[in-house]
């Protein structure tokens, strides 16, 4: 028994100290700065070389922050929005190659509630207005449900964009279709086309040739881990079953064949806890937090949290950290409490703080510094 016990004590101390040396143990403390309340339902957000903020509202405007502060409304926006349910203005990126181009790319829902779908356009910004609109692409079908539309976007290093496109909740089943392109991550050029490297290019237009992955509900987390190489993203499960998944071209992620989640009425979705040929979350949580957005934390303001991940949750009203290490999850912990609101969205700003977004009518732009 002495033995066993003095085994049992080693073992401990050392996956202690394992766990010390792996996942650094403490969020650094730090304070909260309120910029900019009265934003009105917010969505995404993204900042300029000069460091004003660009944030979507849902209802069909953008707000822009200067350094200063200072409040003000962008014009000239998309006459086809959608604002219904879960659909509005929806994210809102900067192309590369900004400073030369000036394109601001967003998406959005358009249509009407018998047939609506996520698009996503781009515009000049010069003189705090977006003009020469261009749609570069609209996901198909239509569908008359006005929720699960994704929308969240990404560049990649060779300046393809990848989007996420949601299941639209009645069409699950459309997410595990090649024809569709309903619960997917698209992959275009910044002009709107499919790549004929796209792991199912034929060359003839149809929803093939430009899915990147296929498998998915409710996709609003999206960023690039360029340490590992490997695009990274989150997505709402329905009743548990949120994830985090590491996307490989390809790749089918198991939407609604495989979850860890129920239908809202208790039901069960699928029978399967795993199926051949479709991937296991890197992550899943159950019960939900209903993760809204996520980003990617590589500044040096805050050196321990370098590498890893930072993402909002609108149900458990936290911010998560995210912790990676060598193309693993190796831990996931709510941090900084005083945030127990419902927040929408994170990203870091040019000086390295964070940034977040609150949820809601009344929503707050907030900045999270070192505490003094």
């Amino acid at each position: 028994m002495r033995n066993l016990l003095f085994c049992w004590v080693i073992y401990f101390t050392l996956s202690m100290v394992f766990s010390y040396a792996s996942h650094g143990v403490e969020f650094p403390k730090v304070e909260i700065v309120t910029l900019k309340s009265d934003i009105r339902s917010p969505w995404g957000m993204t900042q300029l070389p000069d460091n004003t903020w660009l944030i979507s509202e849902k209802a069909g405007t953008i707000l822009t922050i200067d350094s200063d502060n200072q409040s003000s409304y962008i014009g000239d926006l998309p006459v086809d929005l959608y604002t219904a349910g879960q659909g509005g203005m929806l994210d809102i990126l900067l192309h590369p190659d900004f400073t030369q181009n000036q394109w601001v790319y967003i998406s959005y829902s358009a249509g009407s509630a018998e047939a609506n779908q996520l698009v996503v356009a781009r515009a000049k910004l010069k003189d705090e207005k977006l003009s020469a609109w261009e749609t570069i692409f609209r996901v198909l079908p239509f569908k008359d449900t006005p929720v699960h539309y994704a929308g969240r976007m990404l560049f990649l290093a060779d300046n393809s964009l990848l989007i996420s496109s949601g299941d639209g909740f009645d069409y699950r089943e459309d997410a595990q279709k090649l024809t569709s392109l309903l619960g997917k991550v698209i992959r275009i050029s910044d002009l709107g086309m499919a790549l004929d490297d796209n792991p199912f290019y034929i060359g003839d237009g149809g929803a093939h040739d430009f899915i990147f992955t296929l498998g998915h509900r409710n996709q609003q987390g999206l960023v690039y881990d360029p340490s590992q190489e490997l695009v990274i993203i989150h997505e709402h499960g329905p009743a548990g079953g949120d994830e985090i998944n590491f996307l490989k071209a390809g790749e089918n992620y198991g939407w609604p064949v495989v979850t860890d989640g129920k239908d809202y009425s208790g039901a069960n979705i699928s029978p399967f806890a795993d199926y051949p040929g479709m991937r296991l979350p890197e992550y899943n949580w159950t019960p939900s937090i209903a993760p809204s957005a996520m980003s990617y934390y590589n500044a040096s303001l805050f050196p321990s949290l370098a590498g890893d991940l930072l993402i909002t949750a609108l149900k458990t009203r936290r911010l998560y950290w995210a912790q990676l290490e060598q193309g693993k999850v190796t831990s996931v912990q709510p941090v900084v409490s005083q945030l127990k609101q419902r927040l929408r969205e994170v990203d870091v700003g040019n000086d390295g703080a964070i940034y977040v977004l609150t949820d809601g009518e009344n929503a707050s732009l907030l900045k999270i510094i070192p505490a003094k």
